[in-house]
C-alpha cells in the first residue's frame, strides 16, 4: 500500500487535503447552508480556520489520538467540520444516524467506546443523557444549537462556539510533559498522520444483525476519491448538496473524500423538509440519490399531473412518450434523425426544462443512484429529460466505488464497469468478489466477520449474485445472493426484480416478495399515503387512516391491475417468468425503521418481516381471504402502541409465455 500512497504525491490524508485548498483554491467556496432562508458560504481558507478553532479546543478538552468521536445530526457545514477536526488532532469521528433511537444510538457508541460526542440539538443531547451509566466512555458531549439546553447541567456540556474559542484563546498555551503549544500540538499530530490511519467508522445498516463498525483509512477515502473523481471529470467548480445521513458511505466520500480532493463546494439544506426547495437554488451540478427518492420525485410528478388540466396532461404525455423514444439516445450522443431532434428541442421548452426545474435537476451534469436497484422505468424517465443518470455499485466495505458507468455506456439492467482500481470476480456460485484501494481495514472489535468478509489477498465478498457481460464488461448485479433462491419447481427466484417493478407504481411505496423454496409467489404490499390519498380526494373516497385506505375495495383493486401488469411483463423473461405474483395483501401499516423492518437506509429487513409477519405468510400461502393483523408500532416520541386490522387476500392473473407471445 505504501507504493500506492505515494501516487497521491503526498495528499494521502483529509487535514493534509483541506492544507493544500486552503493555499492554491483559499478564495474559493467550499461549504454552504441556508438558515432563516439565507445561504451562507465559507472559504476553503475560513473553513481551515474553523476546523483548526475545533481541532486546538478538543485537545483542550483531553481529546486523545485514537478517541472515537460520535457524529450526531443533520447535514451541516459545522459537523463535517467536525469531522476532520477530529482527524487532525489523530482522532477518529464516528457518524450516527440522526433518527436513531437512544437504544440504536446506545449499542454503537457502546461498542466503540465513545469519549467525545458531537451533536446537534436538545433532541440528541436528551437521547445520551437517556443512557446514562450505560455509556461509562463518553466524558464530553458538544452541541451546535444551544435552544433548550441553558439550564442543563453544563459539567461534560460545552457548545460547539464555546469549543472553538477555548481552542483560539489557549492556542498558544504551553501543555504536557514536553511543553508544547495547542497549536504545536496539533501541528505535531497532523504531521504524524498518514494515510494508514483510521479516518472514519461507519457501521453497516444492519439488514441480516447488529451493524458492524467498517474501518477506513485515509488512504481507502483519498484514493477512492481521486480515482472516481477523474472518471467523472469532477472539478473544483463542480457543487453538491449534502442531505443525506451522514452514518451512510456515500455522504462521507462525496461531501468530505470527493469534496476535498477536487475542491468542489458542498450545500447543507436549512432543513430535511426544505430540501426540495433548497436544491432548486442551488442547482447541484454533481447529485447521488437512493432508488426511493427518484421514485418519490416521480410519485410527485404522477400526483401532480393527475391535478393538471386536461390539455396539460395531454401535452405532458405526447412529449413524454417521444422523450421515451429519443431522449436517451440523445444524451448518449447516438444518431437521432433532424425531427425528432426538433420534436425533442421542443419538448424541452415545454415539458423536459419545467420538469428538471422544478425538480432542482436541471444543472446536474453527472447524477447517480446506488444503494439497490432501480427499476428500469424509473431510470429511463430520468435519462428521457436529459438528466446524466447513472448507476453505480458500492458498499461501504468499499468506500463506495466497485463499479461505476462510463458516459455513453448507460443501460438500466448494469451498474457499469470497474472503477478505475477496482478488481472483479466471478466465483462459482454466481458472487461477485472486488478488490481495489477502497477496501477497508476491518470491522471494528469483530476479527470472525473480518476474515469472513475479506481474504488475505484482500478479494471482499459483496453478498451479491451477478456476472459480467461479455464483450461490454459491464457488471450485472442480479440480486442479493442469499435473496436469489429456486422456486419449488427449480426456475429463479429474486425478489428485487419484481419488487423494483411494482415500486415504478406511484400508487406502490414498499413491495416484498416471497416465493423461495415454494410453488409460487406472494407479495405483501405499502401503499404511497401521498400517491393514493390525492387519487382518493379526487373521486370523493372517504378515509380515516393509513390502514383504513389501505383496506379499500377501490385501493385493493388499483394495486391488483398494477400486480397483473407486472406479472405480464416477468412473463416475458424466461428465466424469471416463475417470479409472477399469485397472491398479495395490502399492509396495514408501512414498514417503518423504528419498527426493525428497514434499515436507516430504507433497505427491507426479509428476516425480520418474514419472522414478524409469518402469520400474514401463512395465510398467503394456505387460501385465506383474510387474516387479522395485530402488529406493535414505535411512535416517533418512542412510546408504543398497538394496530389492528382485517386484511383481505387477493388473487392475481399469472400470464403464460404463450398468452405473453400472442398478445
Amino acid at each position: 500500500m505504501n507504493s500506492d500512497i505515494a501516487q497521491l504525491d503526498g495528499l494521502d490524508t483529509i487535514p493534509k487535503l483541506l492544507d493544500r485548498n486552503a493555499r492554491e483554491i483559499g478564495d474559493k467556496p467550499a461549504s454552504r447552508e441556508k438558515e432563516y432562508g439565507i445561504w451562507q458560504s465559507w472559504t476553503w481558507s475560513e473553513v481551515r480556520g474553523e476546523v483548526e478553532a475545533l481541532a486546538l479546543g478538543l485537545l483542550e478538552l483531553g481529546l486523545k489520538k485514537g478517541d472515537h468521536v460520535a457524529i450526531i445530526g443533520n447535514n451541516r457545514p459545522y459537523f463535517y467540520w467536525a469531522m476532520v477536526a477530529c482527524q487532525s488532532c489523530g482522532a477518529v469521528p464516528v457518524p450516527l444516524y440522526q433518527d436513531s433511537v437512544a437504544k440504536e444510538m446506545a449499542y454503537v457508541l457502546k461498542h466503540c467506546g465513545t469519549r467525545f460526542a458531537i451533536v446537534e440539538n436538545q433532541e440528541q443531547v436528551d437521547k445520551l443523557l437517556e443512557m446514562g451509566s450505560k455509556l461509562k466512555t463518553l466524558k464530553q458531549i458538544v452541541y451546535i444549537d444551544p435552544r433548550g439546553l441553558r439550564n442543563y447541567d453544563h459539567t461534560s456540556m460545552r457548545s460547539y462556539k464555546e469549543v472553538q474559542k477555548l481552542g483560539r484563546e489557549h492556542a498558544d498555551s504551553k501543555r504536557g510533559k514536553q511543553k508544547l503549544s495547542l497549536r504545536e500540538e496539533l501541528e505535531k499530530r497532523k504531521a504524524k498522520l498518514t494515510g494508514n490511519d483510521a479516518c472514519v467508522i461507519l457501521y453497516t445498516s444492519g439488514t441480516t444483525g447488529e451493524p458492524k463498525g467498517v474501518v477506513l483509512s485515509h488512504y481507502n477515502i483519498v484514493a477512492t476519491a481521486k480515482n472516481s473523481s477523474e472518471f467523472d471529470h469532477l472539478c473544483a467548480d463542480d457543487s453538491v448538496l449534502a442531505y443525506l445521513p451522514m452514518a451512510w458511505v456515500g455522504d462521507f466520500i462525496f461531501s468530505i473524500g470527493q469534496s476535498f480532493w477536487t475542491g468542489f463546494c458542498v450545500s447543507c439544506p436549512e432543513s430535511p423538509d426544505t430540501m426540495h426547495q433548497d436544491m432548486g437554488e442551488i442547482g447541484p451540478t454533481y447529485f447521488f440519490a437512493p432508488p426511493r427518492f427518484y421514485e418519490s420525485l416521480l410519485t410527485t410528478v404522477a400526483i401532480r399531473m393527475e391535478d393538471a388540466s386536461a390539455i396539460k396532461r395531454n401535452i405532458y404525455k405526447y412529449f413524454m412518450d417521444h422523450a421515451g423514444k429519443t431522449g436517451g439516445p440523445i444524451l448518449d450522443g447516438k444518431s437521432v434523425g433532424l425531427w425528432d431532434r426538433l420534436k425533442y428541442a421542443l419538448g424541452n421548452i415545454l415539458v423536459y426544462g419545467p420538469l428538471k426545474n422544478s425538480l432542482g435537476l436541471s444543472r446536474v451534469r453527472v447524477g447517480y443512484t446506488a444503494g439497490e436497484a432501480i427499476g428500469p422505468e424509473i431510470f429511463d424517465f430520468y435519462r428521457s429529460l436529459g438528466i446524466n443518470l447513472k448507476q453505480l455499485y458500492g458498499q461501504t466495505e468499499a468506500a463506495v466505488f466497485v463499479t461505476q458507468q462510463p458516459d455513453g455506456e448507460v443501460r438500466a439492467d448494469t451498474v457499469g464497469v470497474p472503477s478505475p482500481g477496482v478488481e472483479l470476480r466471478i466465483d462459482e456460485s454466481g458472487e461477485v468478489f472486488y478488490r481495489s484501494p477502497g477496501v477497508f481495514q476491518d470491522y471494528f472489535k469483530n476479527a470472525k466477520s473480518t476474515a469472513a468478509t475479506k481474504d488475505k489477498e484482500g478479494w471482499v465478498a459483496t453478498g451479491d449474485a451477478g456476472f459480467i457481460e461479455t464483450g461490454s464488461g459491464h457488471l450485472r448485479i442480479i440480486d442479493r445472493a442469499k435473496d436469489v433462491g429456486k422456486m419449488a419447481d427449480g426456475r429463479l427466484f429474486a425478489p428485487k426484480y419484481v419488487e423494483n417493478k411494482l415500486k415504478f407504481y406511484p400508487n406502490i411505496l414498499e413491495a416484498v416478495v416471497f416465493g423461495d423454496g415454494r410453488d409460487k409467489c406472494c407479495a405483501f404490499i405499502n401503499i404511497d399515503l401521498n400517491a393514493v390519498g390525492n387519487w382518493a380526494e379526487r373521486n370523493n373516497i372517504t378515509y380515516a387512516s393509513y390502514q383504513d385506505l389501505a383496506g379499500l375495495p377501490q385501493v385493493l383493486a388499483m394495486i391488483q391491475a398494477h400486480v397483473e401488469e407486472v406479472n405480464e411483463s416477468i412473463a416475458s423473461d424466461e428465466m424469471l417468468s416463475g417470479c409472477q405474483i399469485h397472491r398479495f395483501l395490502a399492509l396495514h401499516k408501512q414498514l417503518d425503521a423504528d419498527d426493525g423492518e428497514l434499515t436507516r437506509t430504507q433497505k427491507v429487513r426479509r428476516r425480520i418481516i418474514e419472522e414478524k409477519f409469518s402469520n400474514l405468510i401463512d395465510a398467503l400461502y394456505d387460501g385465506s381471504n383474510n387474516i387479522f393483523a395485530d402488529t406493535e408500532v414505535t411512535y416517533e416520541d418512542g412510546r408504543k402502541g398497538r394496530i389492528s386490522a382485517t386484511l383481505e387476500i387477493r388473487n392475481t392473473r399469472v400470464t403464460t409465455i404463450e398468452q405473453r407471445a400472442a398478445a
